[in-house]
């Protein structure tokens, strides 16, 4: 009696994210050099951290906004790109809602809204130990490329 071959079941979503983020997390220069820290990923989400050093400040004494926009940004990235597929930012907007300081561990937090043909919307939450600090959305789309492909790169 022959068996007959089955193919290898497809890998599981977590498993993919995963592949994903360690795949975006070593070419991803930007974020790394800023000493933004992948924490979580799964599909359609993504955590980045992000301690705040003395010269992240701004003229305020606060937190630079566009290193806030920037770990936004990160986590918006590597969640819309958790499904393999490599997908870029089409459009992005940030509320400021409340200050971070120097010396502040800052958490981002992306959700996946909805995601449809090429488009993705995301959700991503920005805080410290008091609260929200601020508010990103972002709209993605795929541009074609799979971070799942070696040669992807």
């Amino acid at each position: 009696m022959t068996e007959e071959h089955q193919p290898p079941p497809p890998e599981s979503a977590d498993n993919i994210a995963r592949h994903v983020g360690q795949a975006m997390f070593e070419v991803d220069r930007a974020t790394r050099s800023l000493g933004i820290e992948l924490d979580e990923i799964g599909p359609g989400f993504a955590t980045l951290s992000l301690r705040l050093g003395a010269a992240m400040a701004n003229g305020h004494g606060t937190a630079h906004g566009g290193l806030i926009f920037t770990l936004a940004d990160s986590a918006f990235a590597f969640a819309c790109n958790s499904h393999g597929e490599r997908a870029v930012a089409a459009h992005c907007s940030i509320t400021f809602l409340a200050p971070a300081r120097p010396g502040e561990r800052l958490i981002a937090t992306a959700r996946e809204v909805v995601r449809r043909g090429r488009n993705g919307i995301y959700d991503v939450s920005v805080s410290n130990d008091d609260g929200i600090v601020a508010a990103f959305r972002g709209q993605s789309r795929t541009i074609g490329g799979s971070w799942l492909d070696d040669n992807g790169r």
